[in-house]
């Protein structure tokens, strides 16, 4: 698997990232996750899971991993996973997110799964917690769906406690994850963000998909001016694989089945070549919940899409303010 630099960070990265969201915790948005996990998701159960991803990914060459606080127990799972491996830092590029808490207590009826919490105490306590479990293996630690609205994007103590930790080497690079219909208005603000004069962020992870793909222009312009670009949710959290059998997808899944029946491929595997198409993508995660989704992720690898079939894709392209309305309504389960 190829590798390129996540922007200035100086970070190595593979095309393909593997993140952990789905299976850290019992409960999760994604479409078809009653079928993928064990029966019994015990966080032993979901180990084991965890662990067999992880070493499925390093074999075929994946070097960049992706957790947060908020992922239940995937910062734990993660470091379990190092220690038993003995993996050496460096060998592959580790990201974590601050900023939200889990509060599920490893329910998935739970009221609410998650808190979330955008102030310099909160970095600073979830910062200690991130580091006692991944101590020098942590590469990139991320602001978790910064907002505009939010304030942190211009809160002078806490660009400047972002910075301090990255000179003091308690990451390499400083990201931040963005997420809703006013992402573009975040990344403007974090392109813009200094303290001491200093560029605050390294890299940016971003939702971008052929069903909201609204970033593309601002992304593409964040790369080029340096920034290292992540992008989460390319399957729309099940919303463009096989899994989905909502109705209100049906007008969606048809032109989906028909192109990827073409091609001799997956829908799935459509999806990420549409993502990875885009020269300013650095790196897509995949958030496989079993071997064979992640297998079926890889060969995305091999997909190039003709223009055609780009525009068809591009084409299924839904109004932010409803593809994020349509996002917040998913189930956990």
């Amino acid at each position: 698997m190829t590798t390129r630099q996540l922007g200035r960070s100086g970070l190595a990265v593979s095309r393909l990232g593997l993140g952990l969201a789905a299976v850290g915790r019992p409960g999760y948005i994604n479409l078809g996750r009653a079928r993928d996990l064990p029966g019994e998701r015990t966080p032993e159960a979901l180990y084991a899971r965890t662990a067999e991803l992880l070493d499925a990914a390093r074999a075929a060459g994946i070097r960049y991993v992706d957790v947060a606080r908020s992922y239940g127990r995937a910062e734990e799972f993660l470091a379990r996973w190092v220690r038993e491996r003995a993996v050496p830092p460096g060998t592959l590029t580790m990201g974590s997110k601050w900023g939200y808490r889990y509060t599920a207590e490893w329910r998935v009826d739970a009221p609410v799964h998650e808190e979330k919490e955008l102030s310099l105490a909160r970095f600073t306590a979830q910062l200690t917690e991130t580091r006692a479990l991944l101590g020098p293996h942590l590469d990139l630690y991320q602001i978790h769906s910064a907002t505009a609205e939010s304030g942190c994007l211009e809160d002078a103590s806490l660009l400047r406690a972002l910075v301090e930790g990255r000179r003091a080497g308690a990451y390499r690079a400083v990201g931040l994850t963005l997420s809703g219909p006013t992402s573009a208005r975040a990344l403007e603000l974090a392109r813009a963000a200094r303290a001491d004069g200093e560029p605050v962020f390294d890299v940016v992870q971003a939702t971008f998909n052929c069903l909201e793909p609204s970033l593309a222009a601002p992304l593409a312009g964040a790369h080029e001016a340096g920034l290292g670009v992540i992008v989460k949710e390319a399957l729309a959290n099940g919303r463009l694989t096989a899994a989905n059998t909502r109705p209100e997808d049906a007008s969606l899944l048809g032109p989906l089945g028909e192109t990827a029946g073409r091609l001799g491929c997956g829908i799935d595997q459509l999806a990420l070549a549409f993502v990875l198409a885009e020269p300013f993508v650095d790196v897509v995660l995949s958030g496989a919940a079993t071997t064979a989704q992640l297998a079926s992720h890889q060969a995305a690898l091999a997909l190039t899409l003709d223009r055609e079939t780009l525009a068809t894709l591009a084409a299924l392209a839904e109004p932010p303010s409803r593809y994020w309305r349509t996002r917040s309504a998913l189930r956990w389960t």
